[in-house]
């Protein structure tokens, strides 16, 4: 199976190791990986405000790059669904993009509907909380939300990752009280309107704080990144990892 290796921006420029547990999983399960050089940013920061014409560019250019793979694959629910959710406004009945709707996929997504990966061999020995950011949750429908109550793509229970994280041995997933709550990053959103942003993630960190969480993860290092920089200037113990590091069997 090849697959076209989508890295988000903030992957490539600040955590590149992420990306790289990416292709060790991958290349795990057997896929052979290609990483085209030619992709750029997907355009959801100009879309999400609102400059939909300058991101219209950078739409047609991921989707030319993609469109030769048989999956394409992405350590990121945000980026993804901006791909398969908001992108038809640029394209019409356009074959490519077609295909490249249909076959993008969320890292842990593809593993488990696409690879019907049901456990991940390894140990991860620590407390871990998962932070379900909301466009994997709430446009993917990675999980169950509470505001709907279940899930119509049928995963009733804790959702993909989940499933994938609790078959490590040694690992213990954290209980939340608000286990699908917003950390508050949103993108420019933890710009225009900082103080907001702020309050919300220090609310999904003392969430975490309650439930002895030792390790924080999440499908998107963008939310990640957020509730890392809260973490840090607080002098907080809680450590943060991306999904894909601790499937790929990274140490914390």
């Amino acid at each position: 199976m090849r697959v076209g290796l989508f890295i988000p921006c903030y992957v490539d420029q600040f955590y590149p190791q992420v990306g790289m547990a990416t292709v060790e999983l991958l290349e795990r399960y057997g896929c052979e990986v290609d990483y085209p050089t030619a992709q750029t940013c997907c355009g959801q920061p100009l879309a999400n405000t609102g400059c939909a014409d300058e991101a219209k560019p950078l739409a047609e250019r991921l989707v030319r790059t993609f469109e030769q793979y048989d999956h394409v694959v992405c350590p990121s629910g945000s980026c993804v669904a901006m791909v398969t959710h908001h992108y038809e406004q640029y394209f019409d009945h356009d074959p490519g993009y077609d295909k490249v709707q249909r076959q993008t996929y969320e890292l842990c997504q593809f593993l488990v509907d696409v690879l019907k990966v049901e456990r991940i061999e390894g140990s991860f020995p620590h407390r871990v909380g998962l932070h379900q950011s909301c466009h994997g949750l709430r446009e993917l429908r990675l999980g169950k939300s509470s505001e709907l109550g279940a899930s119509p793509t049928g995963k009733e229970t804790d959702g993909v990752a989940q499933k994938l994280l609790g078959s490590l041995e040694g690992i213990t997933l954290s209980k939340l009280t608000r286990p699908d709550e917003c950390c508050g990053f949103g993108g420019t959103f933890a710009v225009a309107e900082e103080a907001v942003s702020c309050m919300m993630g220090k609310d999904r960190i003392h969430d975490h704080e309650q439930a002895g969480t030792e390790v924080l993860t999440a499908l998107d290092m963008s939310c990640l990144m957020h509730l890392d920089g809260l973490l840090r200037r607080d002098k907080k113990p809680i450590r943060v990892m991306h999904v894909a590091e601790i499937l790929a069997g990274h140490k914390v």
